[in-house]
C-alpha cells in the first residue's frame, strides 16, 4: 500500500494575514476592556443611586416646614413694609388695570404690589432654591446682591410650634399675594389690605400666613403644629356672611335665601381679611360666587385647616393647591364652625339656581 504523504505544515499553518494580526492583538484588547472588581462596584453603585433618584425624585432634595413657616413669617412682614411706605409716602398713588374680573371690576396693579412682590419672592427662592413658588405678580430679576437673607428664627414660633416636618421640595407648592386687596390699597382703604404666604404639601394647603401691615400684625398657622391666632367665640351670634365689595348685592340675594332674612351681609375688600373676619368675631361665614385665584385663599384655607374650620368650594369640594391651575372656578365658602350646615343650606339654594 502506498503511503501517503505527511501533510506539509506550510500549508495547514497558512493564514490570512488579517486573522494573525487579529490573534496577534487578541490578548492586549482583553487586557484593556476586562473591567477591575473595583469598576463593576462603581457601575452597580451607580445604577442602584439613578434607579432611587428617578423612582423618588431625588430623595435627598427635603427641606424643613418648620424653617419655611418662619421664612414666610419674615418675608411677608417685609413685603407689608413696602406697601406700607410706598402707600404712606405717595398721596396719590397710580395704580394700572392688568384687565377685568368677571363682575366688570378692573384688576388694579400699583407699585406696591411689584415692591412687595420683589422683598417676598426672591429672598424665598434664594434660601429654599429648590421649592416650587407662584406668586401673583411678576417683575423685573433682581440682583442676587440686593437680596436679603431669611431669617432663620422666630421666638413666637419657637414658643407656640410643636416639632417640626421634613418634605421632599417636589411635593411643596409655595403661593404668594405680594399685596391682596390692591383697589382698596388705592382708594386708602387700608384695613383690607394683606400680604400673604402660603405652603402647600401634595395640593393640600398646611401652613398660612397673612400679614396685615398698616396694623403691623401678622397671623399664621401651621396644621397640626400651632399657631398664633386668638379665636373670638361666635357660636351664639346671629348669622353675619362676608362677601367682596365688588358683588355684594348679587351674593346678598343668594346668602338671605340660603340663611334667611335676618342674616347680615357685610362687603369687604380682600380674601385675607376676609378670612381673617371669621375669627375676630366679625363674620361667621365667607361666601365668594365667582373665580378667584389661589393665591388669594390658599394662606386663608391652611389656617382655618389649622384651627378645625374649613374652606371648600360652594359645592363641597376640597381646594387643589399644585400649581397645574391658578384659578379657583367654583366659588367659596369658608366658615370657622358649621361648615357642613351652612353647606348644605347654600346647596339647596344652588341647586334650584
Amino acid at each position: 500500500m502506498k503511503k501517503m504523504a505527511p501533510p506539509d505544515e506550510t500549508e495547514t499553518t497558512k493564514v490570512p494575514l488579517v486573522y494573525q494580526q487579529l490573534h496577534t492583538l487578541r490578548p492586549i484588547f482583553y487586557q484593556r476592556v476586562r473591567p477591575s472588581p473595583f469598576g463593576i462596584a462603581l457601575i452597580l453603585t451607580l445604577v442602584v443611586v439613578t434607579g432611587i433618584y428617578l423612582s423618588t425624585g431625588s430623595s435627598t432634595h427635603t427641606t424643613s416646614l418648620r424653617s419655611l413657616l418662619i421664612a414666610s413669617i419674615d418675608v411677608a412682614e417685609k413685603g407689608g413694609d413696602k406697601v406700607r411706605e410706598i402707600r404712606e409716602r405717595d398721596d396719590n398713588l397710580e395704580a394700572d388695570s392688568k384687565g377685568d374680573t368677571k363682575e366688570g371690576a378692573k384688576m388694579l396693579v400699583t407699585e406696591g404690589d411689584f415692591a412687595s412682590n420683589r422683598e417676598m419672592v426672591y429672598p424665598l427662592k434664594k434660601a429654599f432654591p429648590n421649592v416650587n413658588i407662584v406668586s401673583e405678580e411678576r417683575d423685573e430679576v433682581v440682583d442676587d446682591a440686593d437680596i436679603v437673607p431669611v431669617k432663620t428664627t422666630n421666638a413666637e414660633v419657637d414658643r407656640l410650634v410643636i416639632g417640626d416636618e421634613m418634605v421632599n421640595v417636589n411635593d411643596i407648592t409655595v403661593w404668594i399675594d405680594p399685596l391682596d386687596a390692591t383697589q382698596e390699597y388705592s382708594e386708602k382703604l387700608t384695613k383690607y389690605v394683606t400680604t400673604m404666604v402660603c405652603i402647600a404639601v401634595r395640593g393640600r394647603p398646611v401652613i398660612g400666613v397673612i400679614h396685615k401691615p398698616f396694623e403691623r400684625k401678622t397671623y399664621w398657622a401651621w396644621v397640626k403644629h400651632g399657631t398664633n391666632v386668638d379665636v373670638f367665640p361666635n357660636e351664639n351670634i346671629d348669622d353675619a356672611i362676608i362677601v367682596s365689595r365688588s358683588h355684594a348685592g348679587s351674593v346678598s340675594d343668594v346668602a338671605r335665601q340660603a340663611f334667611g332674612d335676618g342674616a347680615t351681609v357685610i362687603p369687604a375688600g380682600g380674601a385675607g381679611y376676609k378670612t381673617l373676619a371669621l375669627f375676630n368675631g366679625e363674620a361667621t361665614v365667607y361666601v365668594h360666587t365667582t373665580l378667584i385665584k389661589k393665591w388669594d385663599i390658599c394662606a386663608g384655607n391652611a389656617i382655618l385647616d389649622a384651627m378645625g374650620g374649613s374652606m371648600t368650594s360652594l359645592y363641597g369640594a376640597n381646594i387643589d393647591y399644585t400649581d397645574h391651575e391658578v384659578k379657583n372656578e367654583g366659588g367659596i365658602l369658608a366658615a370657622r364652625v358649621n361648615h357642613a350646615s351652612y353647606l348644605d343650606k347654600l346647596g339647596e339654594i344652588l341647586k334650584g339656581a
